[in-house]
C-alpha cells in the first residue's frame, strides 16, 4: 500500500475557500443535481428490486431476514431485540436479546416503519433506500478529493463515482440476500469519511459514533480511520482535525473492546462463541502468544484454502487495485484481516454481505487514488476504465443479470408449494417451518425454523425432497416428518415432497423433543462442507 496521500493544496484553505473550490464548477454543471436525483434512484431501484426477487422467489430465509425481522418487530413494540428463530436454533435461553448475540442498536431506527407497515418486506426497502443515501455522498466525497481538478474532471469523478458505488456488487450482493445490519453500516462510513473530508471533524466524530452502533467490530474501523484522519490533519495543519483523530484512533478500538468483552457478555453472550480463528489459538489469549512466537502462522492461515486469496484478489481487483495507493485502504484491513484469518468457511466467498461493509472504504479510497494521479499529471483515463470496466463486470455476473432472468423471479418448483400451505396455517399459531417459508410467517405467527430437535409446535412445515438449512440430507428432513407423524402429528397437506403437519394430539410424548430452557447452553451451526468451497458459489 502506497504512503501518499490524496492531493491536499500546499496552504491550507479556509472553510470559504473550500466551499467556493468545490462550488466553482457548478455554473458550468447544471444537470448535477439532477443526475445526482436520477443516479441515486437508480441505486435504490436496483437494491429494492433485487431484494424483493429474493422474497418472491423464496430465496429470502429465516437465516437472516427472519431473524432482523424479528428483531425490528420487537423494537417497534418497545421491547429489546429478540429473535425466537435464532434463539430456538442456537438454543440460547428464553428472551435473550440479539443485543448480545451482535451488537447492533443501529437497528432500532427502523422500529417507526413497522409502525407503517410490519412486514419484512420493510427491511428491504428501508436497505434499498440507505444504500441509495450513499449514492450524494460518494459525489461529495469525488469533488473534495477532485477539488483541484479542473470543472469537467471534477463532474466526470462525480458521476462516475456515484454509478460505480450505485451500482456496487458488494450493494447488490446484499440486497439480494435480504437484510442485514451492513444496512447502516454503508452510510455511516461514507458520511464519516465525507465529513473528514469536509474538515468538518464534529461531524465526522458524530458519524463514527453511530457507525460504531451498526456493529461491534466498527469501531476497529473508526480507530483506522482515526489513524488517517490524524496524520493528514497534522500535514495540512489542522489542529482539530489531529485531534478528532487522536480521539478516534483510541476511542474506536476501545468501544469495540468494551463492547465484544464486557456488554454483549453482559446481554447474556456466550464466551468465545464467534471465536472463529482456531488456527491461530483457542482464545484471544492464546491466538496472541501464538502469533507473537510464531508470527508466519498469519500468513498461513490468510492463505490457507487457498480460495482466501482469490477473494481478496477479486474484492481489489475489481476497482483494479487502486485502494492500495490511498491511506483510506487502511480502514479495510481490520475487516479484511477478520476474513482472511477466520476459519469459517462462511467468510470467504463474495457473494454474502460482508463486502457491502468494505464498499464505501474501497471507493473513496479509489476515488483518492485517482485524485492524487491526477494532480501529479500521471494520466488518470487507463486506470479509471479499468475499474469502471471491472466493477461494471462483476456488478453484472453477482446482481444485474439477475435482474433480467425470468426464472429468478419465481420460487423454483420445490418451493412454490411451501407459499401455498404456509397460508392455511392460521394467525397466531406456533410454527415450525421450513428455513426458506419463514419470514412469509413472522408476522403473522410464532414461527421457529424446522431443524433436527422436535420443538412441540402447533405445526410443522417442511419440504422433504431437497435439502434445506440446517439439515444435512434430504433422508434426514424425511425422518423428521416420520417421527412426528409417529407421535401425535397428522398430515393435512401434501404437495410435491412439501408437507404441512398439525399436532393433533398435544398429549402424546415427541422423542427428543426441546425447547431451551433458562440454562440452556447455546451451540454453534455446523458448517456444510460445501461452503466457501467456490468464491462464486451462491
Amino acid at each position: 500500500m502506497g504512503n501518499a496521500l490524496p492531493y491536499i493544496p500546499t496552504r491550507p484553505r479556509s472553510s470559504g475557500e473550500r466551499d467556493s473550490v468545490a462550488a466553482s464548477a457548478e455554473p458550468l454543471d447544471t444537470g448535477a443535481g439532477g443526475r445526482g436525483v436520477v443516479l441515486t434512484a437508480l441505486c435504490f431501484l436496483v437494491c429494492a428490486a433485487l431484494g424483493l426477487q429474493s422474497w418472491t422467489a423464496l430465496r429470502a430465509t429465516g437465516f437472516d431476514l427472519g431473524i432482523f425481522d424479528q428483531a425490528v418487530r420487537a423494537y417497534a413494540h418497545f421491547e429489546l431485540p429478540r429473535s425466537p428463530i435464532k434463539n430456538v436454533h442456537h438454543e440460547f435461553p428464553p428472551g435473550f436479546s440479539l443485543l448480545g448475540d451482535h451488537f447492533t442498536p443501529a437497528l432500532a431506527l427502523l422500529a417507526p416503519l413497522y409502525w407503517l407497515w410490519d412486514d419484512p418486506r420493510t427491511l428491504i426497502l428501508a436497505q434499498a433506500a440507505l444504500f441509495a443515501a450513499g449514492v450524494p455522498v460518494v459525489r461529495r466525497i469525488a469533488r473534495h478529493v477532485f477539488a483541484g481538478a479542473e470543472p469537467l474532471v471534477v463532474r466526470r469523478a462525480a458521476d462516475l463515482g456515484g454509478l460505480v458505488y450505485a451500482l456496487g456488487w458488494p450493494l447488490l450482493n446484499s440486497s439480494y440476500n435480504g437484510f442485514h445490519e451492513v444496512a447502516f453500516a454503508v452510510p455511516f462510513t461514507l458520511l464519516m469519511l465525507e465529513r473528514g473530508l469536509a474538515h468538518r471533524y464534529g461531524a465526522a466524530a458524530f458519524w463514527a459514533a453511530l457507525l460504531c452502533t451498526a456493529k461491534e467490530d466498527m469501531g476497529l474501523v473508526v480507530g483506522a480511520y482515526g489513524l488517517v484522519l490524524a496524520v493528514r490533519a497534522h500535514r495540512a495543519g489542522h489542529r482539530t482535525g489531529h485531534a478528532t483523530g487522536i480521539v478516534l484512533a483510541l476511542a474506536g478500538p476501545l468501544v469495540s473492546a468494551v463492547v465484544i468483552g464486557w456488554f454483549i457478555p453482559a446481554m447474556g453472550g456466550p464466551e468465545g462463541y464467534y471465536w472463529s480463528y482456531g488456527s491461530l489459538g483457542a482464545d484471544p489469549g492464546d491466538a496472541l502468544a501464538h502469533v507473537l512466537t510464531a508470527p508466519w502462522v498469519l500468513l498461513q492461515a490468510a492463505v490457507t484454502p487457498f480460495v482466501k486469496v482469490a477473494m481478496l484478489v477479486w474484492i481489489l481487483g475489481s476497482l483494479a487495485l487502486l485502494p492500495l495507493g490511498s491511506p483510506t485502504f487502511l480502514l479495510a484491513v481490520p475487516l479484511l484481516a477478520e476474513r482472511v484469518l477466520s476459519d469459517n468457511p462462511n467468510h470467504w466467498p463474495v457473494i454474502n454481505h460482508y463486502d457491502a461493509f468494505l464498499w464505501p472504504i474501497l471507493l473513496t479510497a479509489a476515488l483518492e487514488t485517482l485524485a492524487r494521479l491526477h494532480a501529479r499529471r500521471r494520466g488518470i483515463r487507463p486506470w479509471a476504465v479499468a475499474a469502471i470496466a471491472l466493477s461494471s463486470a462483476a456488478a453484472v455476473a453477482l446482481g444485474l443479470n439477475l435482474l433480467v432472468r425470468p426464472d429468478f423471479w419465481r420460487p423454483s418448483p420445490d418451493k412454490r408449494p411451501l407459499a401455498a400451505a404456509a397460508a392455511l396455517i392460521p394467525d397466531g399459531a406456533t410454527v415450525e417451518a421450513d428455513n426458506t417459508i419463514a419470514p412469509r410467517l413472522t408476522a403473522r405467527t410464532d414461527v421457529v425454523i424446522a431443524d433436527g430437535t422436535p420443538r412441540g409446535a402447533d405445526w410443522f412445515l417442511l419440504r422433504t425432497n431437497d435439502r434445506t438449512f440446517p439439515f444435512a440430507s434430504t433422508d434426514e428432513q424425511r425422518r423428521r416428518v416420520e417421527l412426528l407423524l409417529a407421535h401425535g402429528y397428522t398430515q393435512v397437506w401434501q404437495q410435491d415432497g412439501t408437507v404441512l403437519l398439525h399436532r393433533t394430539d398435544p398429549a402424546a410424548p415427541i422423542p427428543g423433543m426441546h425447547r431451551p430452557g433458562p440454562d440452556s447452553t447455546p451451540i454453534r451451526e455446523a458448517v456444510p462442507e460445501d461452503v466457501g468451497a467456490n468464491l462464486l458459489l451462491r
